[in-house]
């Protein structure tokens, strides 16, 4: 990644490193910083360019330094980070002799590829990211499971088509949670959920009608409170990751079901068709929750529909479960929806 100057008119602080290691910025005023597990040092510059430095001479030797909120020892217009294994990161401000902000940023510490994460954990997918669409509207969500003793935020979004020859210009509105990345080719919007465990994103340029060329790419950068931080990415055609919502289901008779299309499904039906499976299982617990993932089903019917569909059930079936996917890709299949099956008894069998 090309080494990124700060100026006098922008809101970064100007960074050289004595010893060579990766270090570049994410707005609005995040300086991160590779390390490797060695001792190093990474030096911040206050007042900027050179010239303005000189110009400010008489000033600069009053510049005063603080990190956390705690005022430091160093004076001048260059502040020396010590940097040592995950160690170094924190707010960085200087401020003028009567106590005026001068500029701000703050030092991310991430650690090198080779290093084992820290704070996101693997799900049973083996996958730290879990990205999921409803339908073709060009939305999305992505989420994560924190460590459990290393709980943080996110602290920066990118979303991109893959290969997107123009530059991505990513930007956060004053809560934080709200991010745009945009470029001559793409428009993405994602906001963080207020939980601080997912993210949801909607391509605005993605046409449902039209067949996916290019991958999106979505980089989720997340920072603990000791200011650790660390990427993850994934990439994904939304055909790959679209799930539907379940299926809604009701009785006609006393031997007839019938379910239709998600609500939140795109449409028509006709061009993008559900795969629909249904599970008859013949045991009933008043107390269990959702039977619907047993083995024990008397046999699993798949049926192909673009309409409300019927169904006759079994005498013998007590549960009827039913899921969808999308019919044209090998994607995921929705949770299963669950329907008791009440048939009166006879009076033969009411008087046993």
């Amino acid at each position: 990644m090309k080494l990124l100057y700060f100026s006098i008119i922008s809101v970064f602080l100007q960074v050289s490193c004595q010893n060579p290691r990766s270090h570049w910025t994410l707005p609005p005023n995040i300086l991160v910083v590779e390390v490797d597990g060695s001792v190093g040092q990474q030096t911040l510059s206050c007042l900027g360019s050179p010239e303005e430095v000189t110009r400010r001479a008489n000033k600069s030797q009053d510049i005063i330094w603080k990190k956390n909120g705690v005022e430091e020892p160093q004076r001048g217009n260059s502040y020396l980070v010590h940097l040592e294994e995950s160690l170094g990161g924190g707010e960085y401000t200087c401020h003028s002799k009567d106590g005026s902000l001068l500029d701000r940023t703050v030092v991310l510490i991430q650690e090198g590829e080779t290093m084992k994460r820290k704070i996101l954990v693997k799900n049973d997918q083996e996958e730290y990211l879990k990205c999921s669409a409803q339908n073709y509207n060009g939305e999305f969500h992505c989420s994560w499971t924190w460590h459990s003793s290393r709980i943080g935020k996110v602290a920066f979004i990118k979303a991109q088509r893959v290969s997107d020859d123009s530059d991505i210009q990513c930007s956060v509105d004053t809560s934080g949670l709200r991010w745009t990345c945009s470029s001559g080719q793409s428009n993405f919007r994602c906001s963080v959920n207020k939980s601080g465990y997912s993210i949801s994103c909607l391509d605005e340029q993605y046409c449902p009608y039209a067949e996916e060329s290019r991958k999106i790419e979505i980089i989720v950068y997340v920072r603990t409170e000791h200011f650790l931080i660390e990427s993850y990415t994934k990439q994904f055609f939304l055909s790959e990751i679209v799930k539907p919502d379940k299926v809604t289901i009701s009785k006609v008779n006393t031997t007839m079901i019938k379910w239709s299309y998600p609500s939140s499904w795109s449409s028509p039906y006709s061009y993008f068709p559900l795969t629909f499976q249904i599970a008859q299982l013949k045991r009933r617990c008043k107390k269990c929750g959702n039977l619907c993932p047993d083995s024990k089903a008397t046999k699993i019917l798949t049926v192909h529909s673009t309409d409300i569909c019927q169904f006759e059930v079994k005498h013998k079936a007590k549960v009827v479960c039913i899921r969808a996917k999308d019919a044209l890709c090998d994607s995921q299949w929705s949770e299963w929806s669950q329907f008791r099956l009440r048939r009166r008894k006879n009076n033969k069998n009411r008087h046993q």
